[in-house]
């Protein structure tokens, strides 16, 4: 079973759909701590993705083991109203959970610098050996040297050398074997381009993204993604700029349920 953080609300209303947050990869259920903490009047569900945190002893298959995964987790914790919030790899999974999933409690989605995936096979074809390079070199080199060259990626342009150090030594600390499982396993060549279901879910839906973030502003404005801006923040909005991402996510919430 998955692992996952619960915080009960503040507030004694069984109608107040709990937060249920995702993670990205290398990450753990404590990056949302800035969040939950600011969300005080919701119940909320913190997951330790599978080969992280607390569940770096879980494997996944891919997005359907994941949404398997997932439904037990909300059964155990009795979540029955929820909206998902996701960051990048937890973005693309919550986006795949809320449109394939059996999720009737599902009340919003919130995606958090998420790819809504690839068009053709040649695209699938080379981001599978683009995966496969970076799995294999967390299974074979030091995590260290690994993650110092992943955060030069140009996704993560915008942080400075202090954020990017303070991130290899923050991110050093997973089991590089179990990151390399998930990292392909669930990679964006196995993903189904999510576009068209995402235009047909039946609940609230927004594409947050900090403004630095050039790649995935383009990903949102080219589909026409219900958008919110974070300012002053790059890939990862609700590490660099809490304040605004929080304000951002009570506004969606206003439009849930």
């Amino acid at each position: 079973m998955l692992a996952a953080h619960s915080y009960p609300s503040q507030e004694k209303n069984d109608q107040t759909p709990c937060l249920v947050f995702l993670h990205g990869l290398l990450g753990s259920a404590d990056d949302w701590s800035s969040i939950v903490e600011a969300c005080p009047n919701y119940p909320r569900l913190v997951v330790d993705l599978p080969g992280h945190g607390d569940s770096c002893h879980i494997t996944c298959q891919g997005f359907s083991d994941f949404n398997q995964q997932l439904s037990r987790l909300l059964e155990q914790y009795t979540v029955q109203r929820f909206v998902l919030v996701g960051y990048s790899l937890g973005a693309r999974l919550a986006m795949h959970f809320a449109c394939f999933a059996n999720h009737k409690g599902l009340q919003g989605l919130v995606i958090e610098g998420g790819n809504v995936g690839l068009q053709n096979a040649q695209e699938r074809q080379a981001r599978e050996s683009h995966d496969h390079q970076w799995a294999e070199r967390f299974r074979h080199q030091p995590i260290e040297r690994v993650l110092n060259d992943w955060y030069q990626q140009a996704v993560f342009a915008n942080l400075t050398n202090e954020q990017r150090a303070n991130l290899v030594a923050l991110r050093a600390l997973n089991n590089p074997l179990a990151v390399a499982d998930m990292l392909e396993n669930t990679s964006l060549s196995k993903q189904p381009f999510l576009v068209e279901p995402l235009m047909h879910l039946s609940v609230p839906y927004c594409y947050f993204c900090g403004e630095k973030d050039q790649k995935f502003r383009s990903v949102s404005q080219q589909y026409a993604l219900p958008f919110t801006l974070i300012k002053n923040a790059g890939h990862n909005a609700h590490r660099e700029n809490p304040q605004h991402y929080v304000i951002a996510l009570h506004h969606f919430l206003s439009h849930c349920g």
